[in-house]
């Protein structure tokens, strides 16, 4: 966003009297109807596999109900309006699976509805150590009776396919006759059993939403209940991909009241009812463990074998042993995972929201990628784009690298598709989706999808990143040299060369980061990543040669590699095209994207924002006008590249001209702002990224969690304001502490030792905290630190100071003469 729509550094994003500051826990001390969308993605539970969106038990009222299983999808048929060889032809969105949430509560047959309710007491809290979100509610019934209601929500992290749920109640003072009804519903058509439609459904176009699906989706394949141990299942299969699920819940009520129970079973519907003569004092307490398993193919039947094991396994561990695991590996999380700001605890609150999304989008996403919504909503379609290997692998890499890994390894799996899909646009190589799922191209907008290339370089940039971090040769020999070479023959298929002799090599027809200008030549930060991805692919398989010639003679065979190619790789390199215009000692964003006039932001009316939303893409498409940082993206991820002053220069020329309407943007704005000294601009775009959900500001949080923020705000602490960086595989350290914080502490995984990196005004610390001993290059000088002995090296202040902003860029002097203008359209 441009500077003049940064939040103040000290703004106060949140209602503190309704959510309150704790640095470990998000607490709602009362509901407000009008952001339920948000707060159910605020309050979402999930572990990467399986997700729970932050619905109130009962039910009702709600904005979008959502429980989502990372890649179960449904496909369908995309029609354009004109159609035209190559286009992506099928469609894939998450499915709504059964909602195993719903657990309703009648006192004398009235129902709790919360949003009419009287609550004398309502307290809700996502407990960041714990992983479980709690709810306490004391309701006063029509009737005048005083009800205690406890419930807890815990999506396993240790068992991957099961949820733990448990509601108590408890009458205060009188009797009352009680029935809960616990049930797993079929919400996937937009419909509850009393025909209420969700108000997400039916709201204006957004390209940030699901499709909408026109067909049943889920084919109802078998249901069973037992009233004698209170399971209660049902399978599906989807219509169209083909896809399988099953859920199974088991049901436990412990009360000294007297009651009786029913079941009931339909194809989208599984409920079991308990009726309970209440007296006062006694507790009545229901634990609902639920499990789900997915497949692309197994009967339901199978899945739902697979269901009763994990339910029996969990019975007999017991529910205790549940919430203790949970707590067990949520501690060796943070112990890895934990940065620290010391005395700004609203700041801490909300850095541990967002670490602890990372972990429930990725932790167990085993056999499939990271959304770019987790398993928090539909938004986007449940798919995955770059958002994972350049916003959230970073943080797994150097905190959860076995998460990585997995996450490479899964577009490991798509290379045959990448493979597939080059053919398609007439390239050699593999060109890995822009959005997918099963790794078919979904983006029906090639400008702004198909055309963004530069997701081979980001996919080998991750990886590139991971091994350094690492050292795993075994992945790398095995499976990532692959796609470290199929991605280096697509770029040199791809580009083309100017007077081969003694020319250039460039890249024409791409899209980079910023989707506010498509299809254009020699865009800096495509050229700049391919660059890298050649040369690592050559680095990679001469290393492998000079290391293994048993793997690298497989290599060979296996990719049908020749010596020529590996030799063009480097060449191609070596003569990239980048961009640079000598005049305004800028470099261009493309060929030609400096003969384009400025989009005035300052003028344009703050209902016209976001520009995506109100303006026909060829209109935002005429203009120097940024959705997120693309050349400063650039100086970021290839950072040894660029010299200080060129990353000034560049940062000062694109800053005021990106509108921040990406997500993705601010972080890395915060970053670049922070290295080149526009110190408290980077504090404010970091507070901006931080509060991006908490605060909902980009009015789509209801959506889900934009988890690339989320792991772009580890980024802007890590890499930002801790002044880490990893480049060639040399770990390096210059800081930007903000003059307003104390200390900055945070830790890096590097080769298997995880050191703990603090921050202070005039010296940083190293300390190992796990492993051997770590080098790593501080400000210029190699420090090694060993256990149990801290090194603490001093520190003349922390970079270059610059006040302000940066200049307007309209009124600056083009090469030919013309000046600048700055325009807002239709005006």
């Amino acid at each position: 966003m441009s500077p003049s729509h940064v939040a103040p550094t000290h703004h106060e994003f949140m209602d503190r009297a309704r959510f309150p500051v704790d640095e470990w826990r998000l607490i709602e001390r009362h509901i407000n109807p009008a952001d339920l969308g948000t707060t159910e993605t605020l309050f979402s539970v999930g572990n990467g596999y399986l997700g729970m969106r932050g619905n109130v038990d009962e039910g009702r009222d709600s904005f979008s109900h959502g429980t989502f299983i990372n890649g179960f999808h449904e496909t369908w048929q995309i029609h354009h309006a004109e159609e035209a060889f190559g286009f992506a032809k099928v469609g894939q969105t998450i499915v709504n699976a059964p909602d195993a949430k719903v657990i309703r509560l009648y006192v004398d047959d009235e129902p709790l509805l919360l949003p009419i309710a009287d609550l004398v007491e309502y307290e809700r809290d996502l407990d960041f150590r714990s992983g479980v979100m709690s709810r306490s509610i004391l309701w006063r019934t029509p009737g005048g009776k005083r009800v205690q209601i406890k419930s807890r929500r815990m999506v396993s992290f240790t068992q991957r396919h099961l949820a733990v749920l448990t509601f108590e109640v408890t009458m205060l003072d009188d009797y009352a006759p009680v029935a809960i009804s616990s049930q797993i519903l079929n919400r996937q058509d937009g419909e509850d059993e009393y025909h209420v439609r969700s108000m997400a459904m039916g709201e204006g176009v957004d390209p940030r939403k699901a499709s909408e699906m026109r067909h049943r989706v889920l084919l109802p394949e078998g249901n069973s209940g037992n009233l004698a141990d209170g399971r209660v299942t049902l399978g599906y299969k989807c219509a169209e991909s083909g896809m399988t699920l099953a859920v199974a819940a088991d049901h436990r009520l412990e009360t000294a009241n007297a009651y009786s129970k029913r079941i009931q079973t339909d194809d989208d519907l599984a409920k079991l009812t308990y009726r309970i003569d209440a007296e006062p004092g006694q507790p009545i307490t229901l634990t609902k463990l639920v499990s789900y398993h997915t497949s692309r193919g197994v009967p339901s039947r199978e899945l739902l074998d697979r269901c009763r094991r994990t339910l029996d396994r969990a019975q007999e561990e017991g529910l205790d042993k549940q919430f203790a695991d949970q707590r067990a590996y949520l501690d060796e999380f943070w112990a890895r995972s934990d940065i620290e700001v010391v005395g700004q605890p609203a700041v801490q609150q909300a850095l541990r929201w967002n670490l602890f999304q990372i972990a429930q989008a990725s932790a167990r996403a085993e056999g499939t990628g990271i959304p770019a919504k987790g398993v928090t909503g539909s938004g986007y379609g449940g798919h995955y784009f770059w958002d994972t290997e350049v916003y959230v692998l970073p943080f797994l890499t150097y905190t959860t690298p076995r998460a990585a890994r997995n996450a490479l390894r899964f577009r490991y799996t798509l290379l045959d598709a990448a493979r597939k899909r080059a053919k398609e646009l007439a390239q050699k190589g593999a060109l890995f989706p822009w959005r997918t799922i099963n790794g078919e191209e979904a983006s029906a907008y090639y400008a702004a999808g198909t055309a963004q290339y530069h997701i081979d370089a980001d996919i080998s940039y991750a990886l590139s990143q991971y091994l350094a971090a690492t050292g795993d040769i075994d992945f790398l020999t095995r499976e990532g040299i692959d796609m470290l070479v199929e991605t280096a023959r697509m770029w040199v298929d791809l580009g083309f060369w100017r007077n081969e002799e003694d020319g250039t090599f460039h890249i024409h027809g791409v899209t980079g980061p910023d989707e506010y200008t498509t299809v254009v030549n020699d865009n800096l930060f495509t050229n700049v990543m391919a660059r890298f991805n050649l040369r690592r692919a050559a680095a990679a398989v001469r290393e492998l040669a000079i290391r293994d010639g048993v793997e690298y003679d497989q290599v060979v065979s296996r990719l049908e590699l020749e010596e020529s190619e590996i030799v063009a790789w480097e060449r191609a390199a070596d003569d990239m095209a980048i961009p640079f215009d000598e005049h305004l000692g800028v470099h261009p964003q493309d060929e030609h994207f400096l003969e384009r006039e400025v989009w005035d932001l300052e003028n344009t009316p703050l209902e016209k924002r976001p520009l995506l939303l109100n303006y026909h893409p060829l209109v935002i498409y005429r203009f120097q006008v940024l959705k997120q940082a693309d050349v400063v993206l650039a100086l970021f991820l290839q950072g040894d590249e660029f010299s200080a002053e060129e990353k000034r220069a560049d940062f000062e020329y694109y800053d005021p001209i990106t509108t921040g309407d990406s997500t993705l943007s601010a972080v890395v704005q915060s970053i670049i702002a922070a290295e080149v000294g526009y110190h408290d601009l980077a504090l404010r775009y970091f507070m901006s990224a931080l509060f991006v959900d908490l605060a909902d500001r980009h009015q789509n949080t209801s959506d889900g969690v934009h988890v690339a923020s989320t792991g772009g705000v580890w980024s802007s602490l890590v890499a930002g304001f801790g002044g880490f960086r990893d480049h060639g595989g040399v770990f390096s350290i210059d800081p930007r502490l903000p003059e307003t914080w104390d200390s900055l502490a945070y830790r890096v995984t590097l080769l298997g030792t995880r050191v703990k990196v603090t921050v202070r005004a005039d010296e940083l610390e190293l300390e190992i905290e796990d492993g051997k001993q770590a080098t790593l290059r501080v400000r210029g000088e190699d420090v090694t630190v060993l256990p149990g002995d801290p090194v603490t090296v001093p520190l003349k202040g922390q970079g270059p100071r610059l006040n302000g902003e940066p200049p307007p860029v309209p009124g600056r002097r083009r090469s030919d003469g013309t000046i600048i203008a700055a325009i807002v359209p239709g005006t």
